[in-house]
């Protein structure tokens, strides 16, 4: 993140009216919450989220599904019948082959769980809850039903609720409905276990937890694993499975025809072995070396693969398209660069840190802003709170150290507000752009006149 701050202007920003504003959190008493001896008896009752769902299939269900697919089974078979019929060589090459390329995506899919499961574990959301009156930072598993809640920018909603106290949120929803747009919350509300806090602060009471609550089970129907063919498997599956049957057949014909011919062994294994020949076993071989040939190089490149048909599956992949922000990154930014135009360097840090402390809606921008500046917590006449619509926010300060409405948003939003030849240092703003930062433009009116 790298912020600009721009030259003074007269002009006082005023809010845009057909945003609603972005609620804030006032002082008032935090509740008591739940005793420790009022938790310990919900969750006997069993009224605990303490559910477990699982983040991947069992190391006994990858070595079921890997040792005894459809096609595997038919080469067990006709190893089988080969090794009944002495031809000990070709037993082993059919059987061999399979057990080689069974174990190469059984070691890959082992280590994919392994990583998986270590990565959920790490991004495991915390939540902080008040206990016998002391705010408590846990594991979700350790909230009970009627436990208090605190949930704050970037926090996401583990279990449903009711919003309690004088608190305001904006919650994203996008996760469980789909809509883009935040939903405010405040007193009565109810809120919903996979939606996350975007702006405010507010406290909520937990009201459906383990299996109730609304997340888990769509959790529990989303997760269910299922094996999805590939369209060569799914020829692959339907010739062998044709060939097979048809070899079958043959072989229950021959049997019994030489059963009344009373022909000599000799040529009842030689007719076996060329009825079992039918059985395409050397594309099956083929094409269970050839998935795990790729998912060796591809592991070798430091992908994970789950499925070895997974190789298949992104060779068809035209466009790859990623939701970065929180899923291939933590959602953490820091202070970058701070470029002053008007002002001195230090003195840009003090007014930025002063915002970030004094705004009672705080967010990932204002958190990194607080790390990366020093500042104090200054009393302001009004505040316009950051919004996601608005993409701005603004303090007006009236003391003798800090006098004047201060404005801090996205340069788009707030260059139509400043005067056209006004230098707001749109150059190093473009490059900083171009290297894919978010860009902060801070922007001062002696103005102390309220916003609203």
């Amino acid at each position: 993140m790298a912020t600009i701050f721009a030259p003074k202007t007269d002009d006082v920003i005023t809010p845009i009216t057909n945003t609603p504003e972005t609620p804030t959190v006032p002082d008032s008493p935090i509740p008591k919450g739940l005793t420790d001896e009022e938790a310990k008896i919900r969750r006997e009752r069993g009224q605990g989220n303490d559910v477990k769902i699982k983040t991947s299939r069992s190391y006994w269900e990858i070595f079921r599904q890997n040792v005894f697919t459809f096609i595997n089974n038919v080469l067990f078979f006709i190893g089988f019948v080969m090794i009944l019929l002495g031809l000990w060589g070709d037993a082993f090459v059919s059987v061999g082959v399979v057990m080689l390329n069974v174990v190469v995506g059984i070691v890959q899919e082992f280590r994919a769980k392994a990583k998986l499961d270590k990565i959920s574990l790490l991004t495991r959301p915390k939540a902080s809850i008040i206990r016998n009156g002391q705010k408590r930072e846990v594991d979700p598993t350790e909230i009970v039903l009627g436990d208090i809640i605190l949930v704050s920018p970037g926090d996401q909603i583990v279990v449903d609720g009711v919003v309690v106290g004088d608190g305001k949120m904006d919650v994203d929803e996008s996760l469980l409905t789909g809509e883009s747009d935040l939903i405010a919350k405040q007193k009565g509300s109810q809120v919903f276990s996979g939606s996350f806090c975007v702006n405010g602060s507010a406290l909520y009471e937990a009201t459906k937890v383990g299996l109730d609550s609304f997340a888990n089970k769509l959790t529990l129907q989303a997760k269910q694993f299922r094996i999805v063919r590939t369209p060569l498997q799914q020829d692959i599956n339907l010739v062998v499975r044709v060939l097979l049957f048809v070899a079958v057949v043959m072989g229950i014909l021959f049997a019994v025809a030489y059963a009344i011919e009373n022909v000599s062994a000799v040529q009842s294994v030689q007719s076996a072995a060329v009825i079992a020949g039918l059985v395409p076993a050397g594309l099956i071989l083929m094409t269970t070396t050839s998935y795990a040939m790729g998912a060796l190089r591809m592991s070798g490149k430091g992908a994970l693969i789950q499925q070895a048909n997974a190789v298949e599956s992104l060779s068809n992949v035209d466009v790859l398209c990623l939701d970065k922000t929180g899923t291939l990154t933590a959602n953490r930014i820091h202070v970058h660069a701070i470029h002053p135009l008007t002002v001195s360097k230090g003195e840009l840090e003090a007014i930025l840190g002063d915002m970030a402390r004094s705004a009672t809606g705080g967010n990932r921008t204002s958190e990194a802003i607080a790390l990366g500046c020093e500042g104090i917590k200054r009393p302001f006449i009004d505040e316009i709170p950051f919004s996601s619509a608005r993409k701005w926010s603004a303090l007006v300060f009236n003391d003798e150290e800090r006098r004047g409405t201060y404005v801090m948003g996205a340069p788009e939003m707030l260059q139509t507000y400043l005067d056209e030849k006004a230098d707001y240092g749109k150059k190093q703003i473009d490059e900083w752009s171009n290297m894919g930062l978010r860009v902060i433009l801070v922007v001062h009116s002696p103005s102390t006149h309220s916003l609203r």
